[in-house]
């Protein structure tokens, strides 16, 4: 019977894959385009405003490249957190079933936001590479760490915001709010270093700081990145990962009974 449960773990969270592409990209016009085009139209706007007033960006020679090196991990972070923390919702009508648990809901969302932003990742950052003179030499074992990176920490926020936006509603608003400034403390449009004391201090607790240090280490040869700690950012996410689920799973009947 054990070696039955893993492949009909496997068929019910496929089945919530399709079920949540034909949901969540096959009803809007445009589809899978919006997915690109939206990331696209955030750097496209950063690289319009920013030339205006500077001559050239904090690392390299282009724009484009630098604010994709920000936005981009950024988008990362905050689709897969945002959808993860909607999963039970999205899928409360199926959890009567036997077969699907609140992990397989979870965790079809996870596959399906990792494979779709693995995709948007690659697509924008090759387009600039291959279509400017970016004058970069990617390193794309450093940015794979960098884009693992960024999933990591989604999945850990996306999973414990998943227990306390089904369990706590209003949890979902006060999320909103408190997220809304870390765009801006994030290093996207501007680099670590130069930020004054003692603020750089404060900063380097924020995990996508170090997510967005990561890339640009992956993109930008000599660039160091010393304050980069990829130790941190993975054991904060697993912390996250691991309440996230033992929350769900210890008031499983709360969240299903509502």
């Amino acid at each position: 019977m054990r070696s039955l449960r893993v492949p009909r773990a496997m068929q019910t969270i496929m089945a919530l894959v399709l079920r949540e592409m034909a949901t969540s990209y096959g009803r809007s016009p445009g589809g899978y385009l919006w997915a690109v085009a939206e990331p696209v139209a955030g750097i496209a706007l950063l690289t319009f405003i920013f030339s205006l007033g500077f001559q050239a960006p904090p690392l390299g020679t282009s724009f484009a490249l630098f604010y994709a090196s920000g936005l981009v991990p950024f988008l990362i972070y905050s689709d897969l957190s945002g959808k993860l923390s909607q999963s039970i919702n999205f899928s409360l009508p199926l959890l009567g079933y036997p077969r699907v648990t609140l992990a397989d809901a979870v965790l079809a969302r996870a596959l399906l936001n990792i494979i779709t932003q693995t995709l948007v990742s690659c697509l924008i950052l090759g387009g600039l590479l291959v279509l400017f003179a970016t004058q970069a030499t990617p390193n794309i074992a450093i940015l794979a760490q960098a884009i693992l990176l960024a999933f990591t920490f989604g999945f850990g926020v996306g999973t414990l915001n998943c227990f306390l936006v089904t369990r706590f509603p209003v949890w979902q608003r006060i999320w909103s709010i408190a997220n809304r400034p870390m765009f801006l403390l994030c290093c996207i449009v501007f680099t670590f270093e130069s930020i004054p004391m003692p603020f750089r201090d404060w900063l380097w607790f924020n995990p996508i700081v170090h997510v967005v240090g990561a890339m640009r280490q992956g993109l930008y040869f000599g660039y160091s990145g010393a304050y980069v700690s990829v130790t941190y950012v993975l054991f904060l996410s697993l912390g996250l990962s691991v309440l996230g689920f033992f929350l769900i799973w210890r008031f499983k009947d709360r969240l299903l009974n509502r």
